[in-house]
């Protein structure tokens, strides 16, 4: 079994090493982590130099890389060890920026680091930096300051994180197969208009016949192809570049993020996985203590959905004027009378924060057996799409072919 070399810090905050053996160095980690020690470094101890640079857990990220959800629920689990083992505030945010991967996130932690020493709380150092810790990170901080339970905090964070990516994870999943049937629909008809109908249309045009409807469609369209292939692609590449300008407009962002929870068959995943996203981070926030309209104002913002958000402020926007959770969630007819009778039940008893983690687990399910149905969703479209494509091929190409035979037999 691969024996591994690690560095770590303990519950005290104290600096270990030492060696492990391991199938991986995720299993090593995830000892170690089991064990309370949080992993800085892991090379593998059994290969030579120019190996171990392929086998060391280290993220080769540049400079200006954005820390992604890994680097974020490390740091939070990091946070969340030091504090609880009592290491002050400057000195695990210290340690953690001279050993995180991420050098962005290194230089961010370094700049908190001296905002604290300033005298600013860790919540509005954090603040500084929206690009990297989002509004819910920096309320849920100051909740923890407030309430000084900073390091339970820290852990509730790293637990959402972890589940905010399993929940993009999914979505990915669901939007990259119809996504590749397109884009191979897209191509095999571009092949087929350059070079093979082009092929055909200098056989068909030594017969001296005239031909079919379906053929001359097919080589008009073809001929225009290849005659204005540049102008099409100039087309295409402008509008590409139109449409990511256009969303990244307020109006534009709100009717993709729409558009996104409509699309046929695919829409329905994303919409109860950026649903159960917005329960999941609501209870996380409730059970903080943020304050009702306060969490409602914050998740809109988390749910990375322009759409949805606008719904959860219609949401806060109904308890501002009296009306209760469930009446208001019941008006923006995103969620399911199962999910509003839980709403409901979560009201009578004062447990909104159970209900709402219900929910998202609720969702979660319904969206892991969707993705793994999608599949058997989406072939028979694809069989009809490639069925027309080979229908129009065909009656195209051999329709000619037949006229030609039956004016040969009859003459």
């Amino acid at each position: 079994m691969p024996q591994f070399e690690y560095k770590g810090r303990d519950n005290q905050g104290q600096t270990v090493n030492g060696n492990i053996e391991a199938n991986s160095a995720d299993a090593v980690a995830s000892q170690l982590l089991s064990s309370g020690i949080t992993p800085i470094d892991i090379i593998s101890a059994n290969q030579d130099s120019e190996d171990n640079a392929d086998n060391t857990l280290n993220f080769d990220f540049s400079k200006n890389k954005k820390p992604t959800l890994d680097d974020l629920v490390l740091f939070s689990r990091q946070m969340y060890t030091l504090m609880h083992a009592g290491v002050p505030i400057l000195r695990a945010i210290t340690g953690l920026a001279d050993t995180t991967r991420n050098h962005r996130l290194s230089t961010t932690l370094h700049t908190v680091r001296l905002e604290i020493e300033g005298g600013h709380e860790l919540s509005t150092a954090l603040a500084q930096h929206p690009d990297i810790f989002s509004h819910l990170f920096v309320s849920m901080v100051q909740v923890g300051e407030n309430t000084g339970n900073l390091d339970d905090v820290f852990l509730q964070i790293s637990e959402y994180l972890e589940r905010e990516k399993e929940t993009r994870n999914q979505i990915k999943s669901a939007m990259r197969y119809p996504t590749f049937v397109v884009i191979a629909i897209a191509v095999a008809m571009f092949i087929i208009n350059m070079w093979v109908i082009p092929t055909f249309a200098k056989v068909f045009s030594g017969f001296g016949a005239e031909l079919p409807l379906a053929t001359r469609i097919l080589i008009g369209t073809s001929n225009f192809t290849v005659e204005y292939w540049p102008v099409l692609l100039s087309v295409l590449i402008i509008s590409i570049f139109g449409a990511r300008y256009y969303v990244k407009t307020e109006k534009g962002h709100w009717q993709w993020d729409r558009a996104k929870t409509r699309i046929p068959i695919v829409g329905s995943i994303i919409l109860r996985a950026t649903l159960s996203r917005f329960a999941r981070s609501f209870s996380m926030a409730l059970n903080a203590g943020v304050p009702l309209v306060t969490g409602l104002t914050l998740v809109s913002r988390a749910v990375d959905n322009a759409f949805i958000g606008g719904h959860i402020s219609d949401m806060r926007n109904g308890i501002e004027r009296g009306d209760t959770l469930t009446r208001t969630a019941a008006a923006t007819e995103m969620f399911t009378p199962l999910v509003i009778q839980m709403l409901t039940v979560g009201e009578e008893t004062g447990n909104v924060d159970d209900m709402l983690s219900e929910v998202a687990d609720f969702y979660d399910r319904e969206v892991d057996y969707e993705v793994k149905n999608l599949t058997s969703a989406i072939e028979p479209i694809l069989i009809v799409c490639i069925g027309a494509m080979v229908l129009v091929l065909a009656l195209g190409v051999f329709l000619p072919m037949w006229d030609l035979m039956s004016a040969a037999k009859g003459g």
